[in-house]
This record gives C-alpha cells, structure tokens and sequence, in this order.
C-alpha cells in the first residue's frame, strides 16, 4: 500500500523544522527491494516507525494524523545505482510528541527513541537496506536525557592534573583477557602500574570460576596501593560490572568500592559496563546508582548493527550520540585507522561528537546544549608508534587510551609499555621527530624492537637510524 499520500510532504523545508525545535530529523541510506518505489518505500518506513498500519483502520482520528513521522526530503540515487552498494538518501521528521519519557521523573528513553527510529522498519520487505545514517536531537528533547555526570576531568582530578586539558591516560588491557587467575591477573595490573595509568577489564573478565570477583578484586585494590605508593602516583582501573539483572550490576558495583574504599581508593574508579549487549537499561542502571563514578562504555557486539559492510543498521556516529545521551562518561570510539578495528581517518568525527558542545555530523549540526561531555576511548590494537600519528589526525589527546599488546607486547616489561605510551604522547605534544625522540627515551626506542613491523611501515629506516642490528 503507497501511503506516501499521508507519510511524506517535500514541500516541508529543513531549516523550517529546526527553527521550529518540534521534531527529531533522521537521515538514513534507503535501498527499496526490487519493484518498490523509492518514495514509496521511504513512507512506508515513517508509517512504520509512527502511526501507520499497513491498512487503514477506524481508529485513526485527527490527532493521530497530527504525530504522524513525515519523510520531507529524498534523493533516490544519492549513493549511487548499485543494487547492493547503491541506494538514496532519505529525510524523516519525527514529532517530539512521539517520544517516550520516564513516569518517574520525565527523562526521555533511549530505549524507545531507538525503537521508533530503527525499530520494525529495520525487517520490512519492501527494502534491501535501510541504514541511519545521522540524526538531529531538538533542545527541548537534549535538556531531558541524563547526559553524562562524570567524565575525563574526574579521572584527571584523581591524577593529580589539571582538570581542563589534563592530556592523555596511558592505559591497558590486561592480556590474555581470559584465563588468568586472581594472582597472576593482581601481578600483571601491579607491573603495568609501575609505567601507566589505566587498566580496564577487557569485556569478557567478569566472574569467571577460575578467577572470581570476591578473589581477584581485593588483590588487584592491593595491587594498586602498592604501584602507587612505589610510583608516587595515583592509578585507575576500570572493573566490569555488565550482568542481566540491575540488583546484580548494583550489587557488583558496591563490592568492587567497597574493597577499593579499604585503600582510600574508591575514586579511582571506573565502571565498565557492556553497553551494547545490556543495552540502554544497564547503562542507565550504572548511570542513575553510581553517578559519581566514571561510567566506562565498553561496546563489544557494536558491530553487528554499525559495521560499515552493512547495508542495515546505523553509521558509527549514530551510535556514538545515543551513547552520549544515556549518559555514559566514556566511550570506545575506535581507532580511526590507526589500529586493528575497521574504521577510518575521518572518524574523528565520533570523538568530536562526543566531546564538544557543537559538532557538524554528515547531515545535521547537533548542538549539545551544555551537556557534559563524553570522554572518547581508544583501544584495538595500538601501541606507542602509532600514537603520533593518531594524535596529529585527532588534533589531540585528552583521551584514555588502552593498548593490551602495546603494553605487554613492549620487549622489556608492561611497565615499560607503559612509559612508552606517554612517551608517544609527548613526543607528538612538542612536536618532536619520532625517530629523534627515541634516541633519548629508551622506553619509546625500545617499542621500535618491540613492533618492528609497524616501525618498518611507519619509520622505514628506523633500524640504522637507531643503530638496530637484528
């Protein structure tokens, strides 16, 4: 049934709808199956995703019509006439009134805002792809989500920084992610410690039987007494909490501070939680229970709905405003190419997304309205030579970055993997030469023997320069 009669008006104008503050606008990659109309499809997708049914019905009465989601804007061979790779660009305007917020206190839902605008019309039949490809949030929908309540400065604070531009944390994974036990894994933080700043739980460390939470916890508090007070220097680690039920998230959440406060140390805190597969409730369960505590969102699964080979799903940056928005203080961006992940230069967008109080997406210029910032974390397959050119593309490095086998893949200890990173960093901060540099940072150097291959691809010659001869 063509409802495009009903669920589409281009004579509606962008600007109009953003000056009017009254609608969510999505932009999406349309790709109609075969014997469909563009148009067609396009509306079939904003009824599905508000009012429509697929045939008419007695229920529908004027207000109905009034929240209706309007397609205002196609461009059927935007990306080309590939039937696969090919497809339009799409505009739907989404009535505010459509959105869901909380009985208890009026905050809008992720959760059903996602429903709505990548919900049903993701299965449709009559598309061959449907991705979002950016979305615009109004001011008065961004003044009622939670938004983040802690983020970088408060782990700078903890680092003794300042608590503007505070520059990079130097961190870690602990590696192998799976298969340590409670001394080894204790003994593995403590010697990164003694060089960098950060650990995280990789996304599987949780409660394993060989290596419980009641075990490992107090050993790795311990651990980290002890680096700091070998260092002189504060240290963070970021202990998974992800579970299905919210009493258990809690419950994991005040074991692992309660062990930490016996060191003083409860500040140094983060949360990890596995943001895609607990989905908006775990994020908002962290968010509401701990807000003083750094809410880590780990985004394993991602993939599976923003990875670039599909023709479904939502782009990267989508996801990463969704994030911001549920509240989360830092989250996985990628590593812009830089790394193991797919990704690609150009997605410094995504961290620009979250950071700033203004950005420029791909079809919409999102402002955040004083929102707090979300910290941009780095991570998959990073290690200290190919920091400066992360930085130089990023124009910065107020980041956390976690290299599992940057750190302990570095030929002399964790420790010195550790030291290596920050090196890198403020080898790209002065804007020394890499090679230069080297020569003086023995840590740093020693990341050249460590990673050869990637110092042939990105040094060529580093070996006579640096008087290697292995």
């Amino acid at each position: 049934m063509d409802q495009s009669n009903r669920y589409a008006n281009l004579n509606l104008k962008e600007a109009d709808l953003i000056a009017g503050g009254k609608h969510m606008l999505v932009a999406y990659k349309l790709i109609p199956a075969k014997g469909h109309g563009f148009l067609e499809v396009a509306a079939h997708v904003a009824a599905e995703s508000s009012t429509g049914t697929n045939v008419e019905v007695s229920t529908t009465d004027d207000f109905t019509r009034g929240v209706d989601a309007l397609v205002y804007e196609v461009d059927e061979t935007a990306f080309g006439d590939d039937p696969v790779k090919g497809g339009g660009l799409m505009k739907i305007a989404y009535p505010v009134d459509l959105f869901d917020p909380n009985l208890t206190d009026g905050t809008f839902n992720i959760s059903h805002m996602w429903s709505l605008i990548l919900g049903n019309n993701q299965g449709m039949s009559d598309h061959a792809g449907l991705r979002m490809l950016d979305f615009l949030v109004p001011e008065c929908m961004m003044k009622h989500f939670d938004g983040p309540s802690a983020n970088i400065s408060n782990l700078w604070k903890v680092l003794g920084r300042s608590e503007v531009d505070g520059g990079y944390i130097a961190g870690t994974i602990i590696k192998p992610k799976l298969g340590l036990r409670p001394e080894p894994f204790a003994k593995a933080c403590y010697d990164f410690w003694l060089g960098g700043d950060f650990i995280k739980n990789d996304e599987p460390q949780a409660n394993q039987p060989f290596c419980p939470m009641e075990v490992v916890m107090p050993k790795v508090a311990e651990a980290m007494d002890r680096a700091q007070q070998a260092t002189g220097q504060a240290k963070l680690f970021s202990a998974n909490i992800t579970a299905d039920y919210y009493k258990e998230m809690i419950h994991r959440g005040d074991f692992v501070l309660n062990t930490f406060a016996k060191y003083n140390s409860a500040s140094h805190v983060a949360f990890l939680v596995d943001g895609f597969v607990t989905g908006p409730a775990g994020v908002t369960t962290c968010r509401r229970e701990f807000p003083d505590t750094f809410l880590h969102f780990h985004r394993a699964g991602h993939g599976a709905v923003t990875s670039y080979k599909s023709p479904m799903g939502m782009d990267p940056l989508c996801y990463m405003k969704m994030v911001r928005l549920m509240g989360a203080s830092g989250m996985h961006t990628g590593t812009m190419g830089y790394g193991k992940m797919e990704g690609h230069g150009k997605e410094t967008v995504l961290a620009y997304m979250l950071e700033r109080d203004e950005c420029q997406g791909p079809y919409f210029y999102q402002k955040w309205y004083g929102m707090k910032a979300t910290t941009p974390i780095i991570s998959g397959g990073m290690n200290a030579l190919r920091l400066p050119g992360f930085f130089q593309n990023l124009g910065h490095g107020n980041v956390i970055n976690t290299c599992g086998g940057g750190a302990f893949g570095h030929i002399d200890s964790p420790a010195a993997g550790g030291i290596s990173l920050g090196q890198a960093y403020e080898c790209w901060k002065t804007g020394a030469d890499p090679i230069e540099y080297a020569k003086t940072h023995k840590e740093f150097a020693r990341a050249f023997e460590s990673f050869p291959k990637d110092g042939d691809k990105l040094f060529p010659g580093w070996r006579e320069k640096l008087g290697v001869h292995k």
